[in-house]
């Protein structure tokens, strides 16, 4: 995956949770990515952040400032967020 479509991905997650009442924003979207990328995705994201960031929403760099996002070499044996759905989407 290139730089510009890891910032295209994260963006697009910060511009549904931004819109998303009484959440702390960063919290949810940092909660999706760990959810749902897998650690070379995230790594490409840590990169990115590492490499300064550019093209990508303050949510984004806020999650990641705020250490939300798990870094791809951290083992991922515990929810993350308050999702209703599984993987597949089907509800719990």
């Amino acid at each position: 995956m290139t730089p510009e479509k890891t910032v295209h991905m994260a963006n697009q997650i910060a511009t549904f949770f931004k819109t998303q009442p009484s959440m702390d924003s960063a919290e949810r979207l940092a909660a999706h990515i760990n959810d749902f990328w897998e650690p070379r995705m995230r790594r490409k994201l840590f990169d990115h952040v590492a490499d300064g960031g550019e093209g990508l929403e303050l949510l984004v760099m806020e999650a990641m400032r705020r250490d939300l996002v798990t870094p791809p070499d951290a083992p991922v044996d515990r929810p993350h967020s308050d999702h209703t759905t599984t993987r597949g989407g089907a509800p719990e």
